[in-house]
């Protein structure tokens, strides 16, 4: 299957694509994770803090494995970790292995640190992670509208897509977790295979959730575009009030009324019920908007915003009434940046902190306004 499967959502700036090289290496790419909460330094779990060079998650795992004699299952860990590149990242394991780590040696591998805690790391308990990109063969014309580009997004924000790395190297894991859900089959044959089956599913759900926030970012483009008459023909099911508060927004991302929104970068859901009042604390950062990763138990919308899901996830609802489902940030915030330029090597580096669960790639690309990979 062909790479062009792969849904290309659209981009909230619009700007011309950037020339600039990137190569996913540990020079540069480098992640560090960032832990939810400092560990306790009491406890039976031991914390490792590992550096890791074209390695994924398990390939660590196992040459721990290797070491300490532990089993799979008895490590922990908060979010698995890109094979590209430099990454850093906390490993939890059972206390009693510690004294086999003493002469820990790999060529691809270091131990930072130790710490031990009370708990066992949970996929999820991380803050986030904080990214080095250097981007090469930039022109100083270039490096202008990189910096462009890189500060607009410092200060609106961007569209939380999920990244490439979600649907497989063919861009076909959608297509084989559809399958699954209809039929039970991969390639037309039954899978057992849990983890996989559940990875292809989430696929499927991930890019059910691009198409519907590529719509979003349309429907912002179109309102900031377009006169309140043109817009009444083209979103017949919208008021004219809604429209005229959706054209007042300052925001470039408009919330729908009835829409799913949340207190950022933490806190409970809640419908929006009054559009003016809640676009006021999205434009200060205090909430923002949430689509949906379809499943049964997902906190359910209201309104236009209800009726315009039910158009991108019609199919899916009654696939996935076995399935929890829940709501993704639609729009997140980049922290902690900075930017240099190095005009004898024609380099550009950026810095900068993502919330868990959001794709670097995704802003690069949102810069570069290109696939990276291609």
């Amino acid at each position: 299957m062909q790479e062009a499967t792969t849904f290309k959502p659209l981009y909230a700036l619009t700007h011309a694509p950037i020339e600039a090289y990137f190569s996913k290496n540990s020079d540069d790419f480098v992640v560090r994770e960032i832990p939810l909460y400092e560990f306790s330094g009491d406890g039976e779990h031991l914390i490792v803090e590992i550096s890791k060079k074209d390695m994924t998650t398990s390939d660590a795992l196992h040459a721990l494995s290797e070491v300490t004699g532990a089993k799979m299952r008895d490590f922990g860990y908060a979010g698995l970790k890109d094979k590209q590149g430099m990454t850093t990242q906390f490993i939890s394991m059972p206390r009693k292995f510690e004294s086999a780590l003493a002469n820990f040696s790999h060529e691809k591998m270091k131990i930072l640190n130790l710490n031990v805690h009370k708990n066992k790391l949970r996929i999820g308990h991380l803050k986030g992670n904080s990214f080095f990109i250097r981007l090469k063969k930039v022109l100083p014309s270039s490096a202008k509208k990189l910096e462009q580009a890189f500060v607009s997004i410092d200060k609106m924000g961007y569209a939380n897509y999920f990244g490439y790395q979600r649907f497989g190297k063919f861009g076909d894991n959608a297509v084989t977790g559809l399958e699954l859900l209809k039929n039970g089959t991969i390639n037309g044959k039954k899978s057992k295979n849990v983890k996989l089956n559940d990875f292809l599913i989430s696929a499927y759900q991930s890019d059910l959730f691009n198409r519907y926030l590529s719509k979003r970012v349309e429907i912002s483009r179109f309102v900031s575009d377009f006169s309140l008459s043109e817009l009444g023909e083209i979103y017949k099911n919208f008021s004219k009030n809604d429209l005229k508060a959706m054209k007042a927004q300052e925001s470039f991302f408009k919330l729908l009324p009835g829409e799913v929104l949340g207190h950022y970068p933490f806190g409970k859901l809640f419908l929006c019920e009054n559009l003016d009042q809640e676009a006021q604390r999205f434009a200060k950062r205090d909430i923002t908007s949430l689509g949906l990763i379809v499943g049964a138990k997902a906190y359910e919308a209201s309104g236009v915003a209800k009726e315009l899901e039910d158009e991108i996830f019609a199919e899916a609802f009654s696939l996935t009434s076995k399935i929890a489902g829940s709501r993704r940030f639609n729009w997140a915030y980049l922290e902690n940046t900075s930017y240099k330029y190095n005009e004898e090597n024609a380099h550009f580096s950026l810095n900068f902190t993502l919330q868990k669960g959001s794709y670097a790639t995704v802003v690069l690309e949102e810069i570069l306004h290109k696939n990276i990979f291609e």
